[in-house]
């Protein structure tokens, strides 16, 4: 790829140090260069951040606001370029890369949308108590791969319109849509509002320990989000962990098995299986079970598997090698603890292929299951009481969604209540709205996105308790 890739510091498009390397997952092969951001340049964008923050705080919201809506309009207006460059290093395929790029345009016009108001706590014999809502300060983004632009708008819309600055460091395999977002923000920002830092990890304990940082919005695995977690504890940031799932699909004995498997196949294998709330397990009982595992089998085996730029691909490759490797591995493993009836094995190709592969008859303690596995692979589990059935779901260290299927609705809301995630969808696949909290439970993160309240985690409440002079 020709395009000369920038990092944005201070409304400057500036060079790295060095670049580095972005890998295209259909081929394994590098396809363009990232620029690389060292220490210096760091300290340059925290102080730049700084320099920006008191004015742009001091911005009417409906203003900042504006600038949140122009940007989105951009990205709308360069939807096929950036799906494009998405596709390139994401692997996904083009159609799903363009909701992605409308998605985060959507999300972003969200909470244009949204004002953060005073709430007058009394008013009552000369005593008026006021709590408002004020900006932290520098806000540090660092993102994943696995939805690069949606989840990076998912912090730039609340940051932003709160009233804060930002240095935005997206992951090393998929920086470049990030970079190409900055070219945007350079002409709609003031300088030193957004920033964006590339690096091959070296500058995360960095950003997560800087006292100049306020807030740390992170969404990742849950094994980097402890350390991050860990790292900002010295100045006491405030910190958004969006972490990892191992999502339960709850099977009720009252559907039709064909058409909620074909639902079920769908919400596990997405993205290729990586999206931290896709269906990670199923569990159906006894009498639909055969038929079920049929119909995942059949979908499975008729799954397009390709490039994610060729026509008619439906599930692209694994994001990266490290990925890829993990997952393969994961599959193997699971061969002689249950039978595998669709996939199994990498296609023998370029690129980090995987088919979707399903593995039923697999005990609870198996890795496949206890694990998040974050790839094209579903284990699916029988049960035949409903009371046993909860605590297998709700016996793991995660709690981010879940999908209970059901023909009476009644029963299946009865059934999401017993399960400990923190949204669980009924009859419906990851319907995430950004007017909607969103939460993980356990050690799927902390704090919330979306929503009002997502929006109030980028502000500190200040209460203001004032009485008349004469009566103090």
């Amino acid at each position: 790829m020709s395009h000369d890739f920038r990092l944005l510091i201070d409304g400057e498009l500036r060079a790295g140090v060095s670049g580095f390397d972005v890998v295209n997952p259909a081929t394994g092969r590098p396809f363009a260069q990232c620029p690389k951001a060292d220490a210096a340049m760091l300290e340059q964008a925290v102080e730049a951040a700084s320099r920006a923050f008191p004015g742009w705080a001091a911005t009417p919201i409906e203003q900042r606001a504006a600038k949140v809506e122009a940007l989105a309009d951009a990205l709308v207006a360069r939807v096929d370029e950036f799906a494009a460059l998405l596709t390139a290093e994401q692997g996904k395929p083009l159609d799903q890369a363009k909701k992605e790029v409308l998605g985060g345009a959507y999300v972003m016009r969200a909470f244009a949308a949204m004002r953060l108001e005073s709430r007058v706590l009394r008013e009552k014999d000369g005593n008026r108590i006021v709590e408002q809502r004020t900006p932290l300060g520098i806000v540090a983004a660092i993102t994943p791969w696995n939805f690069p632009l949606m989840l990076l708008a998912n912090k730039i819309g609340p940051a932003l319109v709160a009233g804060n600055t930002m240095i935005c460091k997206p992951a090393p395999t998929t920086p470049l849509t990030t970079l190409l977002l900055g070219e945007l923000c350079r002409d709609i920002f003031p300088a030193g509002v957004i920033n964006m830092l590339c690096d091959e990890n070296e500058l995360g304990p960095a950003i997560t320990e800087h006292p100049g940082i306020a807030k740390i919005a992170f969404t990742g695995s849950t094994a980097t989000g402890k350390k991050v977690l860990a790292s900002s504890s010295g100045s006491l940031k405030r910190v958004t962990l969006e972490l990892g799932g191992n999502d339960a699909s709850i099977v009720l004995d009252d559907v039709d098995p064909v058409q909620v498997a074909r639902k079920v196949f769908e919400g596990a294998m997405r993205n290729a299986g990586q999206i931290c709330v896709a269906i990670k397990r199923a569990y159906v009982p006894d009498a639909l079970y055969d038929d079920f595992c049929d119909e995942l089998a059949r979908l499975a085996k008729e799954a397009v598997v390709d490039d994610g730029a060729n026509q008619g691909a439906q599930i692209g490759p694994v994001q990266n090698r490290q990925q890829f490797e993990k997952v393969a591995a994961l599959i193997e493993e699971s061969r002689s603890l249950g039978t595998i009836v669709a996939g199994g094995a990498p296609l023998d190709r370029d690129g980090y292929f995987i088919p979707p592969t399903i593995v039923r008859d697999i005990p609870d303690d198996a890795p496949l299951v206890r694990e998040e596995q974050f790839g094209p692979v579903l284990p699916v589990l029988r049960y035949s009481d409903i009371d046993s059935l909860l605590e297998r779901v709700n016996g793991t260290e995660y709690g981010l969604g879940g999908t209970v299927w059901s023909n009476n609705l009644d029963r299946a809301i009865a059934v999401a209540e017993r399960v400990t995630s923190g949204t669980i969808w009924v009859n419906q696949l990851m319907a995430i709205d950004p007017t909607i909290p969103f939460r993980g439970l356990k050690q799927s993160g902390m704090g919330t996105e979306m929503g009002q309240e997502g929006l109030e985690e980028y502000t500190q409440a200040q209460v203001i308790n004032a009485v008349a002079l004469d009566a103090a």
